[in-house]
């Protein structure tokens, strides 16, 4: 197959932001994103790193935080050349409430996953958004992962006929002390991991009308991680199956989506480059032959996340709209919540 732009819904505008750069604090250390976002953040262009507010207790000592600034949290609220903030805590529930003053403090915002238990508190924080004419954006990493938009790309356009089918799973082995922050919610796995895949089953097939989980405790150490765990997203003509699980020693290589509909299928593995998209069609559609293909995609340009944050440049500077919207990032909440329990 000849190398192409997908021309997905979801994917990240690009665009030539004016100087002067876009100043950008971030916001704890701890999330198992932190890093890599500063990185990123750090070789684009259309950024100026400001400086890092350390949560307590969270990582001062990386490669990746030599040379930044440590900036108290009212400094970074009060500073007008700040205007977006990157919030990277390892605290879930906190999170929320740093984001909710770093939009009170007029900036935009960067809320990694998942933005805590408290769904209410959410939709407030996306209301006192739009007041000021800000944005949030959602830290759901598969988003503008070139792979994952192909796959989804087949099926919004309607190439793989009417949908039936979503399927998705993350193995991972998950040691001691990271099973025993995630132990802390009663999703576990499901509620950290999941919902980067409830995100994108949402973003084909909408919200569903009945959402069930089963979160089951399968591992040997007494920590009652939710380790093995299923959800089952429920639609008038379609059915969602998401499972992740803490145990497989060589989970990167059997992680998948797989999409089908009535004319056939679109199925990535792995997600990590370089990806493998395997799409079989009854009868040719978009840019696809029918019968069986395999195509092996290259690693996109730059570092990781940077797709993400170069939206949030669009949005800033060039008055951009964002690829996600508030309704979907608030039916991927509450879908997950419900699988997890978390939700009365």
């Amino acid at each position: 197959m000849r190398r192409r732009t997908f021309s997905a819904v979801l994917a990240a505008p690009v665009v030539s932001v004016p100087l002067p750069a876009i100043g950008v604090a971030v916001i704890g250390t701890g999330h198992g994103h932190a890093i890599s976002k500063i990185r990123a953040l750090r070789s684009m262009s259309e950024y100026r790193v400001a400086g890092v507010c350390a949560h307590p207790g969270e990582p001062t000592e990386s490669e990746a935080l030599r040379g930044l600034k440590w900036l108290p949290l009212q400094q970074v609220l009060d500073d007008p050349a700040i205007e977006l903030v990157a919030v990277e805590s390892a605290d879930v529930e906190r999170n929320l409430e740093y984001a909710a003053q770093c939009v009170q403090a007029g900036k935009y915002v960067h809320l990694d996953k998942p933005p805590g238990a408290d769904l209410a508190r959410l939709r407030t924080l996306f209301a006192e958004a739009a007041r000021r004419k800000r944005v949030v954006q959602m830290g759901y990493q598969w988003r503008y992962h070139p792979a994952f938009q192909a796959v989804m790309e087949a099926a919004r356009e309607g190439w793989l006929g009417r949908l039936y089918r979503f399927r998705a799973s993350i193995d991972k082995l998950i040691l001691a002390d990271e099973r025993r922050h995630l132990a802390r919610f009663r999703g576990g796995m499901m509620f950290s991991e999941g919902c980067h895949l409830i995100d994108c089953a949402v973003a084909v097939l909408g919200k569903p009308r009945k959402a069930t989980g089963f979160l089951r405790h399968d591992g040997t150490l007494p920590d009652g991680l939710a380790d093995n765990t299923l959800a089952i997203l429920e639609y008038d003509h379609a059915l969602a199956e998401i499972s992740l699980a803490g145990f497989h020693p060589r989970g990167a290589s059997h992680r998948f989506v797989e999409i089908a509909g009535f004319n056939g299928s679109a199925r990535l593995q792995p997600f990590t480059f370089p990806s493998r998209l395997t799409v079989d069609l009854a009868e040719a559609a978009g840019p696809y032959k029918a019968g069986m293909q395999t195509i092996d995609l290259g690693a996109p340009a730059g570092l990781g996340y940077t797709p993400d944050f170069r939206e949030m440049a669009a949005v800033i500077r060039g008055g951009s709209r964002a690829a996600y919207s508030v309704e979907h990032d608030l039916n991927t909440h509450e879908t997950l919540l419900r699988v997890c329990g978390m939700l009365g």
